[in-house]
């Protein structure tokens, strides 16, 4: 985080910065307290001692305090001191931390990194337990602790009352006027963020290979990445998309010979090139059976790294023909990226290997160069034999433009698990070269499984080729179709509605199979399940959307009464509109977690929870009643309200998760 983020984030936690304030004046009046005992006689050595024991534990509470600022920036960016809760979103469990660490700070000031943990409770919103593990640190009775905890725990529109149970539990019940005007937002000014520190954060993703289809291996990457950029593009972060192309190397060669074999004349009129992944394989066979056409293709190669006028526009024609190719999956699914290839970095590549040979990182290893770092498991090879560059040079230059050029705070790799080793390794050299330093820059490597077939063995087609992406969206298409009119959806729904249906089923689910799992493990990919429309499934979940939305429109209310009727306050009397309330403002602590670990999972789950919550809501409680003949005798507004928070919130997550949503279905 940048000086200028972090002031501006201590400024706004005045809260914080004023009990601080008091806590430095009171030091300095003990501190010339202990001095002026020098002079006094009077006092005893034992005060004159207990002053500076005071001394020593005001200075270590001011310690912590300022660094519990700074690690829960660190930690999610999270402003959890900003109270003004009628112009966002609150992240509740985040400000539940906060209050209790600062009254356990305030109990106990010898306490060292108090773990705060609050959980949901059976017996009322929340429980805080800090208490349990506190008392074996203190060697005190745990219920005397939470008791302590208790009576320092600061008034706040959060919470309305606070009690003991058990050991020392505390519980803690959400005040109703608070929870309220949480709903009321969300239907007055829909899904808004909790105040963040806004980051320059850089996101690789997806990063096919030039003139090569994408395929099956692509969709993880692509899927991932791109809903991490939503997440935090809508935490009011500053993102910058990047498809790190393989845009360079000696397989350009034969394509270029290749090239000017098939098109001579390339060079003055594009070559009308339709399948890039047949080509290559043509020119992939000249390459391993013709020593001739080798001989040219490195020859080729040679006057495309001397920058040949000739060789340069045979590249960038077939770059620009892949780079259609893959814009076509990417405007299927929604997706935008800019795409920097290898190349940009080539330059750079020669300019940071001066650097590092300079400053003594580089060794001689068998003609190589190769450098080592604490951490580093494997060295990283940073000029081959030949005199060429690795992969390891361009992901070492790449870091090193992105934080020192781009402005990164933060840095986010998206890639298979079986590069794990690559990136520990780079990672550490350039934490060794100084190029990268934890303590400035956030980095996290996101990493995931494979996409396993029905057969439970790696995605592949029958004839044993890796699956194309754009053959996946087709079948996704055609599959999703013949679902939806075995439901008849094609007679109910206009062309267009069903057309859009199709669409948004199709590439949600595929997205959604996805997502929903635990990225770190393998998946497997099947149609089937993801176009079931029951269970935690993208189909049931869009489906229950429409469903939401279609009440209203049955009463024959629009959005504007229900804005209307938000000026009134709302009822949350029985038990499951309570319930659903409470589940729609767990949106924020949901968000704001998964930027710990960038697991997105909980995201889906959350989505599947509120449309659950949102049955047991409807089946118990009228939103609108009807007569024995089916007319209108009494309309619910406040459930109503209810309604159209639950599907804005529900939208919000669609939107995250990278799924389009329809009207009707």
């Amino acid at each position: 985080m940048t000086d200028n983020l972090l002031l501006e984030y201590i400024q706004r936690c005045t809260k914080a910065e004023k009990e601080t304030e008091k806590l430095a004046a009171c030091l300095q009046t003990l501190t010339t307290d202990c001095l002026d005992s020098f002079e006094d006689d009077d006092i005893s050595d034992k005060e004159f001692l207990n002053l500076l024991n005071e001394n020593k534990k005001l200075k270590y509470r001011i310690a912590i305090l300022k660094k519990s600022i700074e690690n829960q920036d660190v930690k999610t960016g999270t402003m959890v001191n900003n109270d003004d809760f009628g112009s966002h979103m609150c992240n509740i469990l985040g400000h539940l931390e906060s209050i209790f660490t600062k009254a356990v700070l305030a109990a106990y000031p010898d306490v060292v990194d108090p773990v705060i943990q609050i959980q949901l409770s059976k017996h009322a919103d929340y429980q805080c337990n800090a208490a349990m593990a506190l008392a074996k640190s203190l060697k005190k009775n745990p219920r005397e602790v939470g008791q302590m905890i208790l009576q320092n725990v600061a008034s706040n529109p959060l919470i309305t009352k606070l009690d003991i149970s058990g050991p020392g539990f505390i519980n803690i019940f959400l005040s109703q006027d608070f929870i309220k005007q949480q709903v009321t937002n969300v239907v007055l000014n829909g899904v808004t963020p909790p105040p963040m520190v806004p980051k320059r954060v850089v996101v690789d993703f997806s990063s096919p290979n030039i003139a090569k289809e994408m395929h099956v291996g692509h969709l993880r990457s692509t899927i991932i990445g791109d809903c991490i950029c939503r997440l935090l593009e809508f935490l009011g972060h500053d993102v910058l998309r990047l498809n790190h192309l393989g845009d360079w190397g000696t397989q350009f060669g034969m394509l270029i010979a290749h090239l000017q074999d098939c098109y001579p004349d390339f060079a003055t009129n594009p070559p009308p090139i339709a399948d890039l992944q047949t080509f290559y394989k043509e020119s992939k066979k000249r390459f391993d059976e013709d020593e001739a056409f080798k001989k040219r293709a490195y020859g080729a190669v040679v006057k495309l790294q001397s920058h040949d006028p000739v060789h340069i526009k045979g590249w960038e024609e077939i770059c620009e023909i892949s780079k259609k190719e893959f814009e076509k999956v990417y405007e299927r699914l929604g997706i935008r990226i800019v795409n920097r290839g290898e190349s940009f970095y080539q330059s750079r590549m020669e300019a940071l290997v001066k650097e590092l040979n300079s400053a003594g990182y580089l060794e001689e290893d068998d003609g190589r160069k190769v450098m080592f770092a604490e951490g580093a498991d494997i060295p990283l090879i940073i000029v081959k034999s030949d005199g060429g560059f690795t992969y390891d040079t361009s992901d070492l230059t790449c870091i090193k433009h992105r934080i020192e050029e781009e402005k990164g705070d933060w840095l986010i790799y998206v890639t298979d698990a079986g590069q794990s080793q690559h990136f520990k390794s780079f990672f550490a050299c350039a934490k060794r070269a100084k190029i990268y330093d934890p303590a400035k820059t956030r980095i996290d490597h996101v990493t995931f499984g494979v996409v396993l077939g029905e057969d439970r063995k790696k995605f592949k087609t029958r004839s044993g080729d890796t699956v194309r992406l754009a053959q996946l969206l087709d079948e996704g298409l055609q599959r999703s179709e013949e679902k939806l009119k075995e439901k008849d959806r094609h007679t109910a729904l206009t062309p267009e509605d069903f057309s859009k249906a199709r669409d948004a089923v199709a590439y949600g689910c595929v997205k959604y199979a996805d997502l929903c799992h635990d990225r770190s493990r393998d998946y497997v990919f099947s149609f089937d399940r993801m176009l079931d429309f029951r269970g935690n499934t993208a189909a049931y979940l869009l489906y229950a959307l429409t469903r939401i939305r279609s009440i209203a429109r049955t009463a024959g209310v629009n959005r504007e009464d229900i804005v209307a009727e938000a000026k009134k306050p709302i009822d949350l009397d029985h038990e499951k509109e309570w319930k659903l309330a409470r589940t729609i403002l767990k949106f924020p602590d949901v968000v704001v977690r998964i930027t710990e670990d960038l697991y997105l999972h909980p995201l889906c789950e959350y989505l599947y929870e509120i449309s659950s919550v949102f049955t047991e809501f409807y089946d118990n409680c009228y939103c609108v009643e009807k007569d024995e003949t089916g007319k209108i005798v009494k309309i619910n507004m406040g459930r109503l309200m209810l309604c159209e928070a639950t599907a804005t919130v529900m939208e919000k997550c669609f939107a995250i998760l990278g799924i389009k949503t329809v009207e009707r279905m």
